[in-house]
């Protein structure tokens, strides 16, 4: 049953390992994608940072479970950024395309600062997630400045 569950799961990271843009049967799905991937971050982080500046109450398992979400979903968006995905119902800026090394950039260091509040989140001390909230929001800001129009 062990080597069953390990097949299993390896078969699983493989299958998601993939590039995720062939699943996109046209470009609507994939700007759809990459907008509730977002979204979906952007619940998930603005609660933790809406706990960090004393909006929400603190509620260190929210905190933790929040952040981890919102980790993990950093890693998804970017799929749906593939070409033919510059025009529709978007507020992605041209420059994603023209400037993608500074894009990806900025996608992996948001990730990365995702990665550290998910890890200050687990220690349940807000002075920390407070830090991390701020590195965090300030790589989301620097693309958003960049990359998305108003």
């Amino acid at each position: 049953m062990k080597k069953f569950s390990i097949l299993l799961l390896a078969g699983a990271a493989l299958t998601l390992a993939l590039p995720a843009s062939a699943q996109f049967a046209k470009a609507e799905d994939a700007i759809k994608y990459r907008k509730n991937a977002l979204f979906v971050m952007q619940q998930n982080f603005g609660r933790v940072a809406g706990m960090a500046a004393g909006k929400i109450p603190f509620d260190a398992k929210v905190a933790a479970d929040s952040a981890a979400v919102a980790d993990f979903v950093s890693k998804l968006p970017w799929a749906g950024f593939g070409p033919g995905t510059d025009k529709g119902e978007t507020k992605a800026k041209a420059e994603i395309w023209t400037d993608k090394a500074k894009f990806d950039d900025y996608a992996n260091k948001m990730q990365a600062e995702m990665t550290k509040l998910s890890a200050a989140a687990k220690t349940g001390n807000l002075d920390n997630i407070k830090l991390a909230v701020t590195a965090t929001g300030g790589t989301c800001k620097s693309c958003h400045d960049d990359f998305r129009a108003k």
